[in-house]
């Protein structure tokens, strides 16, 4: 088994060179749990919450978790909106820094989410992340405004999707050292195609995520800190 040290090695060794990195969004870039916070707007936390737990544990597909929550609170277009106005999410202190450190050195930023695209956006716009740099769900809505479902056809819909994103930004865009940075299984389950996983606790720690991280942190400063002082060195 590699120690600890060795394993943190790996992971500085793709950061010297990174040329992309990507976050996920809920309980890593956010405080929140978006799709939990939306359900409690809707009346469903409870319900809804039991089920994210055990997505993020990894006892359920995302497929299955992310359908079963949506017919469970079935949003209407102006339950979203009034969401989004009312609710603001929350960044997770020191993301914003990290996110402009990356910026200064020219490294490209991607939000990789499954949660949705119509709460992600103006999380991106807090950070200047381009929202063509958003892969998120879509929600879909009948002309009346109730909900009617999500575009499965979004590779964050499913099982594996954040590999399949990372795969397409390294076959288009031709980036060789992918840290992706994250608190959940589907984000550990992503490298590879990322060449390093950062697992992030900072939120909620996800004991699977700690176990089997190379290098787990609880604090954006601790990455912050390898990356400065490597541009000292």
């Amino acid at each position: 088994m590699l120690s600890a040290t060795i394993m943190f090695e790996e992971v500085f060794a793709i950061l010297k060179r990174v040329d992309c990195v990507c976050f996920d969004v809920d309980s890593t870039v956010i405080r929140e749990e978006g799709i939990d916070e939306l359900a409690k707007f809707c009346g469903k936390g409870l319900e809804v919450a039991k089920l994210t737990s055990q997505a993020m544990s990894g006892s359920m597909t995302f497929q299955e978790a992310l359908k079963l929550r949506l017919n469970i609170i079935q949003p209407t277009i102006g339950q979203v909106q009034d969401f989004i106005r009312m609710y603001p999410p929350t960044l997770t202190p020191g993301v914003k820094t990290l996110v402009d450190v990356l910026h200064r050195r020219k490294v490209p930023v991607y939000l990789i989410s499954g949660g949705f695209r119509c709460i992600i956006i103006p999380i991106a716009d807090q950070l200047k992340i381009s929202h063509n740099h958003i892969f998120a769900n879509r929600l879909k809505f009948y002309f009346t405004g109730e909900y009617a479902g999500f575009d499965e056809d979004q590779p964050t819909s499913q099982s594996g999707g954040k590999g399949l994103v990372i795969q397409h930004l390294k076959q288009t865009c031709g980036y060789k050292n992918v840290v992706l940075i994250g608190d959940g299984v589907t984000d550990l389950e992503a490298a590879p195609p990322a060449d390093a996983f950062i697992g992030y606790g900072g939120n909620v720690i996800r004991a699977t995520v700690k176990a089997k991280a190379k290098w787990f942190v609880t604090n954006f400063n601790e990455i912050c800190n390898v990356l400065v002082n490597q541009a000292n060195v």
